[in-house]
C-alpha cells in the first residue's frame, strides 16, 4: 500500500485545460488505446451539453468537437484498436467518430429499434460487439447488440442491430461494461439494483445469464477487478458499493466480499469528509482495488477496498474548486485525467513541478443530466448458474 500512496501522493498538475465559451461540467473521459506519432494520445470527454470535446493529452486543448444533434450524447470510449470514438445517443443511435477527422459528421450509425433512448454502452475488447443499455419504455428495458466489424462488402454506414435481452432488467440500464480481456462477458447494471453477467455466446438470453447480484439500490458505475478479472464491483446513486467474486460461482464460499451500504456513514478521511463516490480502479501491477471519491469543494480522495472495508489512502488538492464528476487514471506511466462541475479537465503527473494555476470558482450552470434515485425491494440477491 505505501507504494500506491507514495504515487497519489506525489502527483501534481501539470495542465489545465483551457477556456471554452461555453462551461460545461465534464462527466466522463476516455483515452486512445493507441499512439497517433503526429498527434499523441487523445482524450474524450463528455460534457453535459450533450457533446464530445476531444482534447490533445499533453496541452489540454480542444482539437474537434461531436454533437449527437438533435439527441443528447451518453457515455464515451474509444476503440481498442484504432482511432474511433463511440457514444450512445437519446435520438436511438450509437454514434461512431473518427478522432482523427475534422468531420463533425459519425464514420458509423448504430440503429436501435424504435423508441429507444440509449443511456449506457460499451465496447468489446476485440472491438467486434458493441452493447448499448435503454431507458425503461413501459414494461421494457433492453441491452440491445450490433456487430461493429467493418465488412468490406457492406460499406454503409447504417448497422441494425443483432438482437436484444429484454428480460433480465426492469428498469433503466445505467451502465455495461464488457470484460477486459473476454469479449464474449459482458456485465450490466440497472435502477432496478440488479448486477448481470452474461456470456453472449450461448445462444439464448436465458441460458446467456451467468450470474445476478442485487445492490439494493440504483447502480451508478460498475466494474471489473481481481487476477484475470473475475470479480465485479459497483456502486450506486446512494453511494453504497458492492463487491462480488465470480470464482465462487461454483462453490459453497459467498461470493459477496463486501457490502456497505453508504460509505459516507463509514469512511474516515482525515480533516475532511467524503460527500460521493466517482468510480474504481483495478491496479492490475499491485492486484488491488480502489475507489475514488471526493468532496463537493473539490477535493479526491483515494480509497483502499479489502473484503475488511474501505480505508482513505490520500487525498488531492488544490485542483478542482466544485464535484469531480469524472476521471481516467493510466497505471503505465501514472498520470489521472480528472473532470468536474467547474468545468475544468485536469493533467496530474507523478514528480512533476507543479505550476501555478488560480483555483476556478465553482459554476453554477445547470446539467443536462440527472441521476435516477429509486426506491428499491430487500430482496436477498439472486444467483443463476448455467
Amino acid at each position: 500500500m505505501e507504494k500506491i500512496e507514495e504515487e497519489f501522493a506525489n502527483l501534481h498538475i501539470v495542465k489545465r485545460s483551457s477556456e471554452n465559451k461555453e462551461p460545461t461540467y465534464l462527466l466522463g473521459i476516455d483515452t486512445s488505446k493507441t499512439v497517433q506519432a503526429e498527434k499523441g494520445n487523445l482524450v474524450a470527454v463528455l460534457c453535459s451539453n450533450g457533446s464530445i470535446r476531444i482534447y490533445d493529452k499533453e496541452r489540454l486543448n480542444v482539437v474537434r468537437e461531436f454533437s449527437g444533434h438533435p439527441g443528447l450524447l451518453n457515455g464515451v470510449r474509444f476503440a481498442n484498436s484504432c482511432g474511433s470514438v463511440y457514444s450512445a445517443c437519446t435520438d436511438g443511435t450509437i454514434k461512431c467518430w473518427d478522432a482523427r477527422l475534422t468531420s463533425e459528421k459519425p464514420v458509423q450509425l448504430f440503429k436501435g429499434y424504435p423508441s429507444n433512448i440509449f443511456i449506457s454502452f460499451d465496447i468489446s475488447c476485440n472491438d467486434h460487439v458493441i452493447c448499448a443499455g435503454t431507458e425503461k419504455l413501459d414494461d421494457d428495458a433492453l441491452l440491445v447488440f450490433w456487430d461493429a466489424r467493418i465488412n468490406s462488402q457492406d460499406l454503409s454506414t447504417m448497422r441494425d442491430p443483432l438482437g436484444t435481452y429484454s428480460e433480465t432488467h426492469s428498469d433503466d440500464i445505467t451502465q455495461v461494461r464488457f470484460h477486459p480481456s473476454n469479449p464474449n462477458t459482458v456485465v450490466s447494471g440497472s435502477t432496478d439494483g440488479l448486477v448481470n453477467v452474461y456470456d453472449i455466446s450461448a445462444d439464448n438470453e436465458e441460458d446467456a445469464v451467468v450470474t445476478t447480484c442485487n445492490s439494493i439500490s440504483s447502480v451508478s458505475y460498475i466494474g471489473w477487478s481481481g487476477k484475470d478479472y473475475r470479480q465485479i464491483y459497483c456502486m450506486t446513486h446512494d453511494e453504497g458499493f458492492c463487491w462480488w467474486d465470480l470464482n465462487h460461482l461454483d462453490t459453497d464460499e459467498p461470493i459477496t466480499l463486501l457490502n456497505v451500504q453508504d460509505v459516507r456513514e463509514v469512511i474516515k478521511v482525515k480533516e475532511s469528509i467524503l460527500d460521493y463516490l466517482v468510480g474504481g480502479l483495478y491496479h492490475e501491477k499491485m492486484d488491488k482495488l480502489f475507489v475514488i471519491g471526493g468532496t463537493n469543494t473539490g477535493r479526491i480522495h483515494l480509497l483502499s477496498c479489502t473484503t475488511s472495508g474501505l480505508n482513505h489512502v490520500m487525498s488531492l488538492q488544490g485542483g478542482h474548486a466544485a464535484t469531480v464528476r469524472s476521471f481516467c487514471w493510466n497505471t503505465q506511466d501514472e498520470s489521472l485525467l480528472t473532470g468536474g462541475e467547474d468545468a475544468q479537465l485536469l493533467l496530474w503527473k507523478p514528480g512533476a513541478i507543479e505550476k501555478t494555476f488560480t483555483k476556478k470558482d465553482s459554476m453554477k450552470i445547470t446539467s443536462s443530466v440527472h441521476q435516477r434515485v429509486r426506491v428499491h425491494s430487500n430482496d436477498s440477491y439472486k444467483r443463476r448458474k448455467k
